[in-house]
């Protein structure tokens, strides 16, 4: 088949044998999502390798260069990441199993702001209450967009448990120049309509006996919260003692950054099988400048999880923040034994103003 860029092209995906239609320029997981096939996947940013497959048949290419996410021995062995892939001829890709049908249902929702409180200088906390005739279904850990004019899209992890639902909280950072965090930030009032699309993304708890680590970077505190409260608040019966075991690392700049670390401190104290350790890239000059009741850990966050010498192949890790650090996690803590069937990414980039 000739190749051309300009023209608009099918793509079957296995396994369930469904064929979906891609627009000239755009790539394949979005066009899987427009269709409502909720295809694994995080970053969309080609950072996480969440979203990688296997091309059957058909060429693609990446407009934007080669996807960081993806080893030359991955590409060789035909792997593809979907976020970034263009289709340049008719395709069929073999992808990893949704777990579930409700997985694969993203809703476009009408939500109200219902609260906004300041988390941080420059996080907020935004609660939005969703119709009750409507409600949205999500794991801990997934995302949602926050639809806005001309085809934009934002994207902000739930920080909510599935278990307390009725209002969908989300931390947003300042981003300067950023559209929508400038307004929220200054403008917003409670009651404003909104419109969301979710549940969205693979970055899911997965229920298990082993301990679970946690990594966080920066507001990548948000879906670790919520997978952190769908642990600690859910008292299922014959659940292990391992499977409680939670060991969170939460790396930022200051401890201005580390914005519900009182929150955690509270916790811990409730809840004997969590740990949290804070990892600050910036410490305070003095011990003056240092809250007594918190200790903390100097350097990268995930440098500091290898440096705690844990023995990473036990644990079911999940790993939320920047490129930088996804990056990292997912090339050196397999090297340090984690499992990589075990590792599960969401990477946090800026959106583009």
């Amino acid at each position: 088949m000739t190749q051309d860029r300009a023209s608009d092209h099918d793509v079957r995906i296995l396994p369930g044998d469904r064929t979906i239609h891609v627009p000239a320029g755009d790539n394949v997981l979005a066009a899987a999502l427009s269709a409502g096939i909720n295809l694994p996947h995080s970053c969309k940013s080609g950072h996480c390798a969440s979203c990688r497959a296997l091309l059957l048949s058909g060429q693609i290419d990446y407009p934007h260069g080669h996807p960081v996410g993806l080893t030359p021995a991955e590409a060789a062995a035909g792997a593809v990441l979907l976020c970034q892939a263009r289709a340049l001829t008719d395709l069929v890709i073999e992808a990893r199993r949704i777990r579930s049908v409700e997985l694969a249902e993203i809703k476009t929702l009408p939500a109200r702001i219902a609260r906004l409180e300041r988390l941080g200088p420059d996080v907020m906390r935004l609660s939005l209450r969703l119709p009750a005739v409507e409600p949205l279904r999500f794991q801990a850990g997934q995302y949602l967009d926050i639809l806005l004019d001309g085809g934009r899209r934002r994207s902000f992890s739930i920080a909510s448990p599935p278990h307390d639902a009725d209002l969908i909280e989300l931390h947003v950072r300042l981003s300067p120049g950023g559209g929508f965090s400038e307004w929220l930030f200054r403008e917003a009032q409670v009651g404003a309509l909104l419109k969301v699309e979710g549940p969205i993304g693979q970055f899911i708890y997965q229920d298990s006996e082993r301990p679970k680590l946690l990594v966080a970077g920066g507001t990548g505190f948000a879906p670790i919260k919520s997978i952190l409260r769908h642990v600690l608040e859910r008292r299922l019966p014959g659940m292990p003692r391992s499977a409680r075991h939670l060991q969170v690392f939460w790396g930022a700049r200051t401890f201005g950054d580390l914005y519900e670390l009182d929150l955690l401190a509270q916790w811990m104290a409730k809840h004997p099988e969590l740990t949290v350790t804070p990892v600050l890239s910036d410490p305070p000059r003095s011990t003056s400048d240092q809250p007594e009741s918190r200790r903390y850990l100097h350097g990268v966050v995930h440098q500091a999880v290898l440096a705690a010498g844990l023995p990473l192949a036990d644990f079911d890790i999940y790993a939320a923040g920047p490129p930088a650090m996804i990056d990292a996690i997912r090339t050196e803590f397999p090297v340090a034994g984690a499992l990589v069937d075990h590792l599960y990414f969401d990477s946090f980039d800026y959106a583009p103003r």
